[in-house]
């Protein structure tokens, strides 16, 4: 959630900002109900103070008829304002949590997807000498994807990747966690995107992948809920990428100044329905109910969140050209942030056998937005208590970037080049 205050000083500007993002609010009905929740918890306040000095009367000795009788109407009072309260509190409480993150000075006013702006583009197109194919129709030639037996199994768009592509998924796995686990690596992504930032290593973990319903809502990830899976009978969810695990793990908890940056990288199977998607990207593994993706997580202070965010942008840089692959870096502007983001962008990889670039990374920066719900705080070393920042940004989507490799890197006989980097962790081996 926002700031309140920012609410209460600048209405204005929230209502502007939730429409530039495409949400509708009402600011004039949250500030109602911002005012009758503090005077009734003034009310309730003062029924207390109340009723605990009418229960201190009644020590030491029998009280008088009078007393225990404004004990009872005071009881009666407190219930009442109390539950009033209560319904107010959640009244406001569930219209708040509507009100998106307050998007930074520099994203780009956008009413859709299509107005993102392309910053940046690297690389240049692979050239061949044939008509390059399909990443699925090179993958069922060579038996490294069924699809058919996955759907007999678990149902349309499950796969069973098999062979080659399960030793080149564990390569990157592999190349990831070793370069994001080498402070050496990192100060040199640092360096040359020339950020002044920390070189702390991002710790590699395997998170659990379900999430209880409350934490993955005060994370801001639960909806839509139509494209989550929930668990029968039970108040979880399979996560959708592992940053909605790795986010929440630190709820309710205090860093140390010291402690930060606090970096995960998460490795995870998520699960997404991917309702409305048809076509195309039906084809081979775009566009799966599971996936396995590699995700980055940050805890960082308020005044380092920025820079944090563009180291992330510059490590997805790094792995995207380490890898030889030509991509475009896009501005996400203000309808595609998202609504707990203040930032985002994204990468897209050309991918040969489509002729055209498709979305392989995103990189959000939710500012405090998320860390509000969840209570994560910093100590400062002036002991100072603030809300953290956190950053989130994909590493590698597993499938996604096979499927540039594969395409990328084909030949005319169905032979897929290995990436010079993915080298040593596959025996040395230059082609699958």
């Amino acid at each position: 959630m926002i700031d309140i205050r920012l609410l209460r000083e600048n209405p204005e500007l929230v209502a502007q900002n939730a429409k530039n993002k495409g949400y509708e609010i009402d600011t004039n009905k949250l500030l109602s109900l911002d005012d009758e929740r503090r005077t009734l918890q003034q009310q309730v306040d003062e029924l207390r103070e109340k009723r605990n000095q009418n229960a201190a009367s009644m020590k030491g000795g029998r009280p008088d008829e009078a007393t225990i009788e404004e004990g009872k109407q005071i009881k009666i009072a407190l219930a009442e304002r109390e539950g009033y309260l209560n319904n107010v509190e959640a009244e406001f409480l569930e219209l708040f949590k509507k009100v998106p993150n307050i998007a930074a000075d520099d994203v780009p006013f956008g009413a859709s997807e299509d107005e993102n702006v392309v910053v940046k583009t690297v690389g240049e197109k692979p050239s061949f000498d044939f008509a390059p194919r399909n990443h699925y129709e090179i993958a069922e030639q060579r038996d490294w994807i069924d699809k058919e037996r996955a759907a007999k199994v678990s149902g349309a768009r499950f796969a069973y990747i098999k062979g080659e592509l399960v030793k080149l998924q564990l390569a990157i796995v592999s190349y990831v966690v070793n370069t994001l686990s080498d402070e050496a690596k990192l100060r040199e992504i640092a360096e040359g995107a020339g950020l002044d930032v920390s070189i702390k290593p991002f710790i590699p973990i395997l998170p659990p992948l379900m999430i209880r319903t409350d934490l993955y809502d005060a994370m801001d990830r639960l909806e839509p809920r139509d494209d989550r899976y929930k668990i029968e009978d039970e108040n979880l969810w399979l996560q959708g990428s592992a940053e909605h695990v790795l986010g929440s793990m630190h709820a309710d908890e205090i860093f140390d100044e010291s402690q930060l940056p606090f970096r995960y990288l998460g490795y995870a199977t998520s699960f997404r329905r991917e309702a409305g998607t048809y076509g195309k990207d039906m084809e081979g593994i775009l566009r799966m109910h599971q996936f396995d993706k590699l995700e980055m997580e940050s805890f960082t202070t308020a005044d380092a969140g920025m820079n944090e965010h563009l180291l992330f942008v510059a490590i997805q840089e790094y792995l995207l050209a380490s890898l030889g692959l030509h991509y475009q870096v896009l501005q996400k502007c203000t309808a595609d942030i998202g609504k707990p983001n203040a930032r985002g962008i994204d990468m897209e990889t050309w991918l040969p056998g489509q002729d055209k670039f498709r979305e392989t990374h995103t990189a959000d920066y939710m500012t405090d937005y998320q860390s509000r719900r969840l209570k994560t705080r910093v100590r400062r070393a002036d002991g100072d208590l603030e809300l953290v920042h956190t950053n989130d940004a994909t590493a590698f989507a597993l499938g996604r970037i096979m499927i540039a490799i594969i395409e990328n890197g084909q030949d005319a006989e169905g032979n897929v080049r290995v990436p010079e980097v993915l080298r040593p962790y596959l025996g040395s081996r230059e082609v699958l």
